[in-house]
């Protein structure tokens, strides 16, 4: 019982899947370079990686750094003009690589 009740709650949320633009969020992620290197492996053991991440892990993680629900005081900054569109682009094109 417990089952169909999640079943149809989940099929009565509204949701939106946006697709990023995987040259677009190459074109962004310059900014991020510095510290998740230029193909989005770090050269450095304090910054995580993000080639080959999921898209929809990055997406949640940049969206909350923008907004406050995990809080870094260097990517505060650096995600604060993002919008969703763009965070969806960075996370398309950072989970397209190998």
């Amino acid at each position: 019982m417990k089952q169909i009740i999640i079943l149809m709650i989940c099929a009565l949320v509204p949701f939106s899947v946006q697709a990023g633009d995987i040259a677009a969020g190459k074109t962004i992620s310059v900014t991020c370079m510095a510290c998740h290197g230029a193909d989005g492996i770090s050269p450095n053991d304090l910054w995580p990686n993000l080639a080959g991440q999921k898209e929809g892990y990055l997406t949640k993680q940049i969206a909350a750094f923008r907004d406050g629900v995990r809080e870094d005081p260097m990517m505060a900054p650096m995600v604060a003009p993002l919008t969703d569109a763009e965070i969806a682009d960075l996370a398309a094109y950072f989970s397209s690589l190998k």
